[in-house]
């Protein structure tokens, strides 16, 4: 810790298994669907159905999913990208700021990095959920458990919280710059694909109650209804993108991929996505996944080898991936520009 350090950063990331076994993927998983606002059902059908169902048949399948993205030197991807996140950051920032990492579940915890940044006596801290949408089960629990860490406290210093970044310049910037490191010229098709969400969970955050989220339209919801509409979100930030790169309307489709269980999930699904385009005779599609600041599971797994994989059994050829933002310097500008301009 920097003794000159007088304004805090918090950067937190929803979490990894400590190690891709299946004991540490059950700790992690239980953690992870247990919390109210990921799941959220009442208590005793949440337990049941997380400990009595869900976790117990996943967590073996996931730990050798976790171990075919394992690195040897560096461990989880999820953590490495998000290491290197925190030291570049702190790199920008200076000595007169300390950047803590943390982790929504599992290690390294909330409660320890908020324990350190306590002990400085900071005159202020920003936490940034890396989350570039709001949803209430990331940004909205990341923000909810912090604030029940902080009443403990004895001392409040200034705290200010970035709920979202959908369609930052820069962010946008780095996704078009990795998404040219590909012809794009040579792709029949382009996937903006986010991690899914339960319907009912779109319809909470709507603040007046007016109608559920069908009801709305993407383009204007955002800033004329409901300003934390996940699903406003991830449309503003593929026309950013699109726009960007000057992707034509009828080359792009925006879907949602890792829905759980059987009550609706936000729709088009990833799957049946790549089924409509295999049967309409796609034969390669590049494939960003913009809910994601560092490559993880999600999209070296479930995108680069699941649904490639898939396509290519419906007929299709070739399904790449852009990278996720990873440690581009102008990703970390990006964060710098977020702690400079809320004041921090």
């Amino acid at each position: 810790m920097s003794k000159k350090a007088k304004k805090g950063v918090l950067l937190v990331q929803l979490g990894t298994p400590n190690s891709p076994t299946s004991g540490e993927v059950k700790k992690y998983l239980t953690e992870f669907l247990m919390d109210p606002r990921v799941m959220d059902i009442p208590y005793l059908s949440r337990t049941l159905l997380v400990k009595g169902i869900i976790v117990p048949r996943r967590a073996s399948k996931s730990a050798h999913t976790y171990a075919t993205i394992w690195s040897e030197q560096n461990g989880s991807p999820l953590m490495h990208y998000s290491l290197i996140q925190q030291r570049m950051l702190q790199q920008e920032l200076g000595e007169g700021y300390h950047v803590e990492l943390a982790m929504r579940y599992q290690e390294p915890s909330l409660s320890k990095a908020l324990r350190n940044l306590e002990k400085m006596y900071l005159d202020s801290i920003i936490v940034i959920p890396l989350f570039p949408q709001y949803a209430s089960a990331t940004t909205g629990s990341v923000i909810d458990r912090v604030m029940e860490l902080m009443r403990e406290w004895q001392y409040f210093p200034k705290v200010s919280f970035v709920s979202s970044y959908c369609d930052n310049p820069l962010m946008v910037d780095v996704i078009a710059e990795h998404a040219e490191r590909h012809d794009l010229e040579d792709y029949d098709h382009f996937l903006f694909s986010y991690h899914g969400l339960p319907v009912r969970q779109l319809d909470k955050v709507n603040p007046k109650s007016e109608g559920s989220c069908p009801d709305f339209g993407c383009d204007s919801c955002r800033n004329e209804t409901n300003a934390y509409c996940y699903l406003s979100q991830c449309y503003a930030t593929t026309r950013a993108i699109v726009r960007k790169l000057n992707i034509p309307e009828d080359k792009f489709t925006v879907c949602f991929q890792s829905r759980l269980g059987k009550t609706p999930w936000i729709q088009p699904y990833t799957s049946d996505t790549l089924h409509g385009l295999a049967k309409s005779g796609k034969k390669k599609l590049l494939v960003f996944s913009p809910a994601f600041v560092a490559d993880c599971i999600e999209t070296l797994d479930e995108i680069q080898v699941e649904y490639a994989n898939e396509f290519r059994e419906l007929g299709g050829e070739q399904v790449d991936m852009v990278e996720s933002l990873n440690g581009n310097p102008k990703w970390i500008e990006a964060l710098k520009n977020m702690v400079l301009e809320n004041g921090n």
